[in-house]
C-alpha cells in the first residue's frame, strides 16, 4: 500500500501496513478529484457509505472507497437517496453472484426512471405554459407600443 500525496509518494515509518501496490489518497485529494467538499466526504463516512483507513487523524481512501464514491455520486446524480445507494452498495459481495444486489438496483432504477419521466413531463408542461405566457405579454407590449409610436409622429 502506498500513501500518495500531491507531487510525492510518502514513504515513512508511519505508513499503515498495506496490501501490495494499493494506493491511498488523502481526503483533500479525494475531494478535489471527485469535485466534492471535505464535509461531504466526512458526511458519507458518518453515514457508513465510505470507510477510509486512518493514520492518526488522517483519512486515507482506498481504491474501494474511490469506487464507492463514484457509485454514490452517480446515484445522487440520477436522484437516488443516500439510503437507496447504501442499500444497493451494502448488498455487494465480491465473491458472490450479486443477484440480489442487481435485482434491487434494477427495481430501484425502474421506479426512479418513472419518477424522472413524470418530472420531465411536468417540467415540459411548465415550460410550455411559461412560453405561452411570454408570447401573450410580448403581444400586449407590441400592441401598447404601437399607439404611442403613432401618437408621437
Amino acid at each position: 500500500m502506498k500513501l500518495v500525496s500531491p507531487g510525492e509518494a510518502a514513504a515513512n515509518s508511519n505508513d499503515i501496513p498495506a496490501e501490495a501496490g494499493e494506493e491511498l489518497v488523502r481526503i483533500g485529494e479525494m475531494a478535489k478529484k471527485y469535485g466534492v467538499t471535505l464535509r461531504t466526504l466526512r458526511f458519507y463516512e458518518d453515514k457508513g457509505l465510505l470507510n477510509p483507513k486512518r493514520d492518526g487523524s488522517t483519512r486515507l481512501y482506498t481504491r474501494r472507497d474511490k469506487a464507492r464514491l463514484k457509485l454514490i455520486l452517480l446515484g445522487r446524480k440520477v436522484g437516488f437517496s443516500l439510503r437507496d445507494v447504501k442499500q444497493m452498495m451494502d448488498l455487494y459481495d465480491p465473491s458472490g453472484s450479486n443477484t440480489k444486489q442487481l435485482r434491487l438496483a434494477l427495481d430501484k432504477s425502474e421506479k426512479q426512471l418513472a419518477r424522472l419521466q413524470k418530472q420531465r413531463a411536468l417540467i415540459e408542461d411548465a415550460i410550455n405554459e411559461l412560453s405561452n405566457s411570454m408570447t401573450v405579454v410580448r403581444q400586449m407590449l407590441t400592441e401598447r407600443a404601437a399607439p404611442q409610436a403613432s401618437a408621437a409622429g
